[in-house]
């Protein structure tokens, strides 16, 4: 009887410590969802309190400045005694540099890929890559001042009238700080595509760069195309570059050549302290960060769309 009584004891208490066991896995992962939960939602709300804090400073802009002036008008002049607030040649600017960081970054970028996929051994991939990747960590300060006191005076010899402040060598050093982001999310995409695709298009004859242009690159489109799209977003984004070595003169031009003004730079000219807080030039800046925020999600959404509609899932 005494030794039934201690197993029913004993069992009790296996019983009772599996229960506590599985009560203290479920609390614990109750804590990790709501970590992770909170986690996302503090991304969630910071997104929506920087577009609201654009929305509320940019209303009483627009209040103030008609939508058609904002949009039409070719002159940007709102820190002058003439007044204009037409926003194109910043955004002229902006596309002028960045479309310059783009042709250079992009074919850079993807032979850079095709070379690490496709070319390199495993020991050159493993030195080469992370070399590559160290572009992405310099400041984008360092760049700014090596356009400006490097790549300017060297292109000054082949262009002699390049001005001093131009958008050609803002975009060129701006393509190649984005060149990491084009190889490393390009190679990725053309390195996860199977080996049984390339042993198949070698066996039946064809050569390394026919299985590379043929079948590695149309099977990893979308992982290219979106990283692509990501570098452009990131270099129309840029701020320091274009602050430090493409001037500030918001020109309507798409001459390289001439200095001209991003959106970013002129966010950065005025929020240096000199403009007066609360009056309408100070709050040009909401209205430009408005439209750039606009323009960068646009390009992300673009991006999004492609790898949800052309992603080639293997198996």
């Amino acid at each position: 009887m005494g030794l039934t009584a201690r197993s029913v004891v004993e069992i009790s208490t296996a019983r009772l410590q599996r229960g506590m066991a599985a009560r203290w896995r479920e609390w614990g992962e109750l804590a990790v969802q709501a970590l992770l939960f909170f986690a996302a939602m503090v991304s969630v709300f910071t997104t929506i309190g920087i577009v609201a804090v654009l929305l509320v400073e940019a209303l009483p802009f627009f209040q103030q400045v008609s939508l058609k002036e904002f949009l039409l008008d070719p002159q940007w002049t709102p820190l002058f005694a003439q007044k204009h607030f037409g926003i194109m040649p910043l955004v002229a600017g902006t596309f002028l540099t960045s479309a310059v960081a783009v042709a250079l970054a992009m074919p850079v970028g993807l032979l850079s890929a095709i070379y690490l996929s496709e070319y390199a051994s495993p020991r050159v991939r493993a030195v080469l890559k992370p070399a590559l990747e160290i572009l992405a960590g310099i400041p984008t300060v360092v760049y700014g001042y090596f356009a400006l006191l490097t790549v300017t005076p060297l292109l000054k010899r082949i262009i002699p009238d390049l001005e001093t402040f131009n958008a050609l060598s803002a975009g060129l050093t701006m393509g190649v700080m984005i060149i990491p982001l084009i190889s490393s999310l390009s190679e990725d995409a053309l390195y996860a595509v199977p080996s049984s695709l390339r042993e198949a298009a070698y066996a039946l004859g064809a050569t390394r760069l026919e299985v590379a242009v043929r079948v590695v690159i149309p099977a990893a489109l979308s992982g290219i195309v979106a990283s692509f799209i990501l570098a452009a977003s990131r270099a129309v984004g840029e701020t320091m570059i274009v602050a430090i070595a493409a001037g500030q003169r918001p020109t309507l031009t798409l001459d390289p050549r001439r200095a001209i003004e991003t959106m970013t730079a002129y966010i950065v000219q005025v929020s240096l302290g000199d403009t007066p807080h609360g009056t309408l030039e100070f709050r040009t800046i909401f209205a430009v960060g408005l439209v750039l925020f606009l323009i960068t999600l646009v390009l992300n959404l673009i991006a999004i769309r492609i790898i949800e509609r052309y992603r080639e899932v293997y198996r």
